[in-house]
């Protein structure tokens, strides 16, 4: 370290949100002499997947959108594909991500609210009205239920007579981070990842082109993790998947293509985008070592990528655009496949039309106004971005060795550790926050004396009851026989250890509800509860 680099005695470190120590500037000394990326689109793929970069297709812009009914959600997704949005992302309300109908005790209150209510096949039907599913990449973000929202859409398509092979998107299905970090699961954890093996094999002969996986830092960063712990966390997960599909029989190989990703983007602009760059390289060298997959579509980690939400503030909320704009130039900087960009008054509440389409606009202005598309990573063999990737490589790396010691993610999770650090993360945020080392402008400084209101959305009451009139009124034109004998085909499959996927589609397919589906595996599978971490 230089003189002029070392900090004086009076003065505190500058560190990113990692605790990675910052030098005043970097030169060709501060990056390690082994550490050499190779071009983008060759592995290890720390430049991106793609020799080209965007240059001849930007990222998919796919803006998360759902709310109240399933009709009012297909009239925004027609909207924003009408504004030029190339992908959908479907929210599902909670008692969709847990496992509930709508007209269930425990759903009251929450039906609608932060995502669309889906009980039947009808629902998906309205969902998905005049979507052209061979064109449009669907994703949805579910999770514990995942198996049966696929199963919905499946059957939609099939009465479209619309052909599986022509369908992509991705389902998040990713389990171990909802027990780590978001809690919204149904069963225990064993069965959970036997339903994501049952969709892997499922998809790789009858949906090939459909995404089976979306593995979460999202979320683990949302719960107050470093971006350290975030990309080590997520690819821990990811080796568990992929192990346990290997562990089913299926080729390491074949499923590993159809594996993606979903990080969060901070607002610490560096960091960030030498997380991507650090995750891509990590992630090509342990399916390497660890699985010997040689194929490169197979090395290559794809992600989608959303910005921060727990970076927005409720106070001056006009200046979420101004962080949303920079997150989302660092996670294309970071090379992302495709891209959610939070609207400003998602403090507040869920976003309302016109927020969407600004959020949606600022994608369109990086991608077609700011020439950053036409060199593949730009940032590239800048000594501060390489310095930072090549660390946030080692400490990852380094965390993963500590979760591999305890037995993988799995065993990590249910020991608490993810928890505990996570925890222990968020904390020193919050006091940062609170001692103002960290500046959240608008909130511990530069504070407004008055606010101004932004228009927000609000859900009407009525349509929790309407949801639940219509659920009803489907249940009683239904053949109960043929729901009954679905039911039982569930559990007996549940029981043998047969897939499920097969028999999931015919069970929607004959109106069986997401919440009686549900309840008939928790017969066999149980349901989980959480043990708090101390």
């Amino acid at each position: 370290m230089s003189q002029s680099d070392r900090p004086r005695a009076s003065e505190p470190p500058v560190e990113t949100t990692s605790s990675i120590p910052l030098r005043v500037s970097y030169g060709p000394g501060d990056v390690s002499p082994g550490w050499t990326p190779s071009e983008p689109g060759k592995f290890p793929f720390t430049r991106g997947v793609l020799p080209s970069g965007y240059r001849k297709k930007p990222w998919t812009m796919r803006q998360y959108a759902g709310f109240s009914t399933a009709k009012e959600s297909n009239r925004r997704y027609r909207f924003l594909l009408d504004q030029g949005q190339t992908g959908l992302s479907v929210a599902f309300d909670l008692p969709t991500q847990i496992g509930f109908d709508s007209d269930d005790r425990i759903a009251r209150g929450e039906v609608g609210r932060v995502g669309v209510a889906i009980d039947s096949i009808e629902d998906m039907e309205t969902l998905l009205d005049s979507l052209p599913l061979e064109k449009v990449s669907i994703s949805m973000t579910i999770n514990a239920t995942a198996s049966i929202l696929l199963a919905l859409l499946l059957a939609v398509a099939r009465r479209r007579g619309a052909p599986w092979n022509a369908l992509s998107g991705t389902i998040q299905n990713d389990i171990l981070k909802e027990y780590a970090a978001r809690g919204t699961y149904a069963f225990p954890p064993k069965p959970s990842l036997r339903l994501i093996t049952d969709i892997f094999r499922f998809c790789a002969t009858e949906v090939p082109r459909w995404n089976t996986i979306s593995i979460s830092g999202y979320h683990i960063r949302e719960a107050g993790s470093t971006a350290v712990q975030e990309v080590a966390f997520t690819l821990a997960d990811g080796i568990a998947y992929l192990q346990a599909a290997v562990d089913s029989g299926l080729d390491a190989t074949t499923i590993a293509p159809r594996l993606t990703f979903f990080f969060n983007v901070h607002n610490d602009f560096l960091e960030e985008i030498a997380k991507f760059r650090a995750a891509r390289t990590l992630w090509a060298r342990l399916v390497k070592e660890r699985f010997g997959i040689e194929d490169p579509r197979a090395q290559a980690l794809r992600f989608h990528t959303q910005t921060a939400g727990s970076t927005l503030t409720a106070q001056q909320p006009e200046v979420n655009v101004v962080r949303v704009a920079i997150q989302a130039l660092a996670a294309v900087l970071g090379g992302t496949q495709s891209l959610h960009t939070n609207s400003k008054d998602e403090a507040l509440s869920l976003p309302t039309e016109g927020a969407a389409l600004l959020a949606l606009r600022t994608q369109q202005v990086i991608a077609y106004e700011t020439g950053v598309t036409r060199v593949a990573d730009p940032l590239g063999g800048s000594w501060a971005i390489e310095a930072l990737t090549a660390t946030i490589v080692e400490r990852a790396g380094e965390l993963i060795g500590r979760i591999d010691e305890m037995g993988g993610a799995l065993a990590a999770i249910e020991a608490g550790f993810y928890q505990r650090e996570i925890q222990d993360a968020a904390y020193r945020a919050q006091k940062a926050i609170e001692d103002k080392t960290a500046v959240v402008v608008g909130v511990n400084e530069f504070v407004a004396r008055e606010e101004i209101a932004i228009p927000t959305m609000t859900i009407d009451p009525s349509v929790e009851a309407d949801q639940v009139a219509r659920l009803q009124a489907f249940r009683a034109r239904r053949n109960a026989a043929s729901v009954e004998r679905r039911r039982k085909d569930l559990v007996e499959a549940a029981r043998d250890g047969r897939n499920l996927m097969p028999l999931l589609v015919d069970a929607v397919s004959d109106d069986v509800t997401l919440g009686e589906i549900v309840s008939s595996l928790k017969t066999v599978f149980g349901e989980h509860h959480e043990i708090a971490s101390i």
